[in-house]
């Protein structure tokens, strides 16, 4: 947390809009294509910003043989990615490459909940000067965005077939609603 990202990817993920101009030109929905640039700048003007993994999908993940049992152990492989960012970019990628989206809509709070409380976990522990409960909420209110700019990016790398799930439409109303307002965390 707080560190600089030297020596690697300013942006941390592969599908951030900076190096995914051509993505961007595919699209056909115009509120999608206007929300891209301001969807980036919301979640690079996070306040609490760390290093993102970047690809952050399920085979990425080494897990023992008791997964993520309190004595179970994961590492994380392939960081080709890796940048500074809001990590909450690798948790929507992650949540994405290993359920449906119908059990991501189903379980979202949950999901989001376990994520949450372990991340605060180690936040008190390892960085006890950040304010993991101002974290939280703001990496909480990022969730959507992180989501809808990594389904931005499919959308146009997949443009014959970018039909997009209930889940998503809705996360994308949330987003394009709330750039309209404002493109401020809640405080």
């Amino acid at each position: 947390m707080g560190e600089k990202s030297h020596g690697l990817w300013q942006t941390g993920t592969y599908w951030h809009l900076e190096t995914r101009p051509f993505e961007l030109e595919n699209l056909k929905e115009k509120d999608w294509i206007l929300a891209a640039p301001l969807i980036d700048k919301v979640l690079s003007k996070a306040k609490f910003l760390t290093f993102a993994h970047g690809d952050a999908k399920l085979c990425n993940f080494c897990f023992s043989q008791n997964g993520l049992s309190k004595n179970g152990k994961v590492a994380a492989v392939d960081f080709q990615y890796v940048g500074g960012g809001v990590g909450v970019k690798d948790v929507a990628y992650f949540l994405d490459s290993y359920f449906s989206e119908d059990f991501i809509e189903r379980n979202e709070t949950e999901l989001l909940n376990f994520y949450f409380n372990t991340l605060k976990d180690i936040v008190r522990k390892l960085h006890p000067q950040v304010d993991a409960e101002a974290l939280e909420t703001e990496w909480r209110w990022l969730y959507n965005f992180a989501w809808i700019d990594f389904y931005r990016f499919l959308k146009g790398w997949t443009f014959e077939n970018n039909s997009i799930s209930n889940y998503t439409k809705k996360l994308a109303q949330k987003v394009f609603q709330e750039i309209l307002v404002k493109e401020e965390p809640p405080r």
